[in-house]
């Protein structure tokens, strides 16, 4: 079987605001401020080493610095190796909240407030809605998909196996924990409990549900939402939908 990977985004995600100056100022910081500090960094150590030799006269010894060298060497060689996937996953997965942020972002055409990156202690919610329908915490779980055949996450209402496997991090555990605490939050802040409905999304993918038809967790494509809200009777009052906006803004403006 073959193990070639493929993105399960069609398309890349639009830009952000003010995009093209963070990448500027990404490529001022590395090109114009690190190329010279670690220049400047070089010329200081061969000065150094030039001065120990003025004030302590030895015979040089270059094969104790090829060896040195060739030990540097290997240890960044293996850094970049072991580094390499972690950021080809990490890019992987802004891609994929970007694409599902800016689906979510039309949405708003329909009554909905769209808030993204909530930041927690030690965890963050990628997005979260707020319309007629409720209060939900949307996770996104991008993973690639094989690149020569069809595969499919299935939903059995407790667990999810994407192609056939078990994650080892159970996304399940943690959108209920995401709802959760976001449940708790707004208690807080506004003295009322809302029902906080947790959503998994996969972009990109096909997914199967075999659980109940009434589901207490929605575990979809990005796509289907829209389909998934409209069955939704109404949960919130327009001035239920303001509240918790208006309460959730306000963290996120001052958690900062």
């Amino acid at each position: 079987m073959s193990k070639a990977k493929r993105s399960p985004l069609k398309a890349k995600p639009l830009r952000n605001p003010g995009q093209s100056l963070d990448e500027q100022i990404h490529d001022l910081i590395e090109d114009r401020i690190g190329g010279p500090i670690l220049f400047a960094m070089f010329t200081v150590i061969l000065a150094g080493l030039e001065w120990w030799r003025y004030y302590y006269p030895q015979t040089p010894a270059p094969r104790l610095y090829s060896l040195v060298a060739v030990v540097v060497i290997v240890y960044a060689a293996f850094r970049v190796y072991r580094t390499v996937p972690r950021l080809r996953a990490l890019k992987l997965g802004r891609d994929g909240e970007k694409v599902v942020g800016q689906f979510l972002e039309s949405l708003r055409e329909r009554g909905y407030r769209v808030f993204h990156d909530i930041v927690g202690e030690r965890f963050n919610i990628d997005h979260v809605l707020i319309g007629p329908a409720g209060v939900f915490t949307i996770e996104t779980k991008t993973y690639r998909k094989p690149a020569s055949r069809d595969a499919t996450i299935v939903f059995d209402g407790e667990a999810i196996s994407v192609d056939g496997y078990t994650r080892e991090r159970d996304p399940v555990i943690q959108a209920k924990a995401q709802a959760s605490w976001l449940r708790e939050l707004l208690a807080e802040s506004t003295g009322r409990k809302f029902a906080i409905r947790p959503v998994i999304v996969y972009p990109g993918w096909f997914i199967k549900n075999t659980g109940p038809r009434q589901r207490a967790m929605w575990v979809l494509e990005s796509k289907s939402l829209p389909a998934f809200l409209n069955h939704e009777p109404q949960q919130l009052s327009p001035e239920d939908l303001s509240l918790v906006s208006f309460h959730l803004s306000r963290f996120v403006r001052t958690s900062y």
